[in-house]
């Protein structure tokens, strides 16, 4: 991924730099030109598309889908107290 126009600060070669726990900034000509590479990103973490140096789109992994809620799995693991519903006492 090139960063030409992208605002990302480029490492020697012109690509751009990855920073951890930012967001990655690719032009939209990069974008298109390396689909592939650009998903590989995305699933590392976030990568903002900008089109003229202003950010225009950000594209971000799916995060994976959670089994069904099964009713009753913290049965006889959780205890609600007697007074749970009792007034509050306000000193």
């Amino acid at each position: 991924m090139y960063a030409h126009d992208s605002g990302a600060r480029p490492c020697a070669d012109g690509r751009a730099r990855e920073i951890k726990g930012r967001v990655v900034k690719i032009s939209v000509h990069a974008a298109n030109t390396h689909p592939s590479r650009l998903l590989d990103r995305a699933a590392k973490g976030e990568v903002g598309i900008t089109r003229d140096g202003r950010p225009v789109a950000k594209l971000v992994a799916v995060r994976r889908a959670r089994g069904a809620r099964r009713l009753g799995a913290l049965r006889g693991r959780i205890r609600v107290a007697k007074d749970f519903d009792a007034p509050l006492l306000w000193g």
